[in-house]
């Protein structure tokens, strides 16, 4: 863990300061207010704001759960049909009629649903996203488009999704990471994949651009900052992006994952 300490005429400037010096984002950071900058009287005996900034980790990485492995299907063998068996007409007597076994209808197989992207990528994320959902028993079908240049969307489609999604959508962030760990393996290029299921994460972010929206109402209001409970990356980022321009707030991020969570505090220089 590594850190460097930063003035400024305010705790923005200093954080911004220390953003570009390190070419970081705010998230990537841990902020320490060590001393909060003051006026002083008609500009004398100020004192500029001085932070820690405290960036890289000290603990060791999440081991990286292996890939579930694709069961490949053997094709199942064809019900055979016995070739009647033909015996001697006897004199005088009517030939029997020759038996045969009805023939087995093979199980019907489950349809994917292809996506609009259908590249060497779209296609392995396809193929391991099959074998993990077949291991959970899942009928989800997996629809693969590419919105960007390496950067792949995945709808899971079907009805009763709720499982795949999991408490505060944990289950789907385990499969996106998944899908991310066994495609980018050994791959030249790293691709980004964002899962999806039930258009759960448009829906987790219209949530918490609300969250943000009322907590930054608290703020300015009672001028005190707000910790807000622990979330992932991708949470995260949702809201410093959403109050990113709010007049008189702030926000960083402090704690190690996974217990990181979002301070918005209150910035007089923003309000003005």
């Amino acid at each position: 863990m590594s850190y460097i300490e930063v003035t400024g005429k305010t705790e923005e400037e200093a954080v911004r300061k220390a953003l570009t010096q390190l070419g970081l984002e705010r998230d990537d950071v841990s902020l320490e207010i060590l001393e909060r900058a003051k006026s002083g009287f008609l500009g004398i005996g100020g004192s500029p704001a001085r932070i820690r900034v405290t960036y890289g980790t000290d603990e060791p990485e999440e081991k990286k759960a292996e890939p579930t492995k694709k069961v490949e299907k053997k094709p199942e063998p064809k019900a055979e049909v016995k070739k009647p068996e033909v015996r001697p007409e006897p004199k005088k007597q009517e030939s029997k009629k020759p038996e045969t076994r009805p023939v087995e209808k093979a199980p019907e197989q489950k349809t994917v649903t292809v996506g609009t992207c259908d590249d060497d990528n779209a296609r392995r994320i396809r193929e391991f996203l099959e074998g993990l959902l077949q291991h959970m028993n899942s009928p989800a079908q997996v629809n693969v488009t590419l919105e960007e240049k390496g950067r792949y969307q995945v709808t899971l489609e079907g009805e009763k999704l709720g499982q795949l999604i999991g408490r505060r959508g944990e289950t789907l962030d385990a499969i996106q990471q998944l899908t991310n760990y066994a495609v980018n393996s050994g791959a030249d290029k790293r691709i980004r994949v964002h899962v999806d299921a039930e258009n759960y994460r448009a829906k987790r972010e219209q949530s918490l651009e609300s969250l943000a929206r009322k907590v930054a109402g608290k703020v300015t209001k009672y001028r005190r900052s707000v910790t807000l409970e622990p979330m992932n990356a991708y949470e995260r980022h949702v809201i410093h992006a959403a109050l990113q321009d709010e007049p008189g707030v702030t926000t960083y991020s402090i704690g190690s994952e996974p217990n990181r969570r979002v301070v918005v505090s209150y910035d007089r220089e923003k309000r003005q």
